[in-house]
């Protein structure tokens, strides 16, 4: 897989992680060897982001697994680790990512994409530059850039 930051094709600087899930990452805080920044984390659907909470800041990667392209649940674990824990790491998509869906996973938070055709991904992510509500990427709706002009 490639991945896609930004629009441009990135090296992954997560390959030779080690990569905890949930269960494991509980086991890992409880004997000492957990420290802010330096893991990785991979959360399927079904994993809720509620129980990671506070401990979202230990981890320099969250990698999110779409099983599916009609699952939303991704989408909700990505806008709660930004907008409720204040998550500031990568945020990354894995798994079915699609290409119509991609302006949809920014908007949520995911900064970092795996896929399977990168031209076609960092074409999508220049596509589209307005936008009109505020969401977990930051970008300032169109509306209110024009009310401060």
């Amino acid at each position: 897989m490639t991945l896609v930051r930004n629009g441009a094709v990135v090296a992954d600087a997560w390959s030779d992680a080690t990569y905890f899930t949930p269960e494991s990452w509980t086991a890992a805080r409880e004997s000492g060897r957990a420290a802010k920044g330096s893991h990785a984390l991979t959360l399927g659907p079904d994993d809720g982001v509620e129980a990671l909470g506070p401990d979202a800041a230990c981890f320099g990667l969250i990698a999110i697994a779409f099983p599916s392209f009609t699952d939303g649940r991704p989408y909700t674990a990505a806008r709660l680790l930004r907008e409720r824990y204040g998550y500031t790491g990568e945020l990354r998509a894995t798994g079915q990512v699609l290409r119509d869906q991609l302006f949809f996973m920014v908007r949520c938070g995911f900064d970092t994409f795996e896929v399977t055709d990168a031209e076609a991904f960092a074409q999508a992510m220049r596509e589209i530059s307005v936008v009109y509500q505020p969401a977990a990427d930051g970008r300032t709706g169109a509306l209110w850039r024009r009310r401060a002009a």
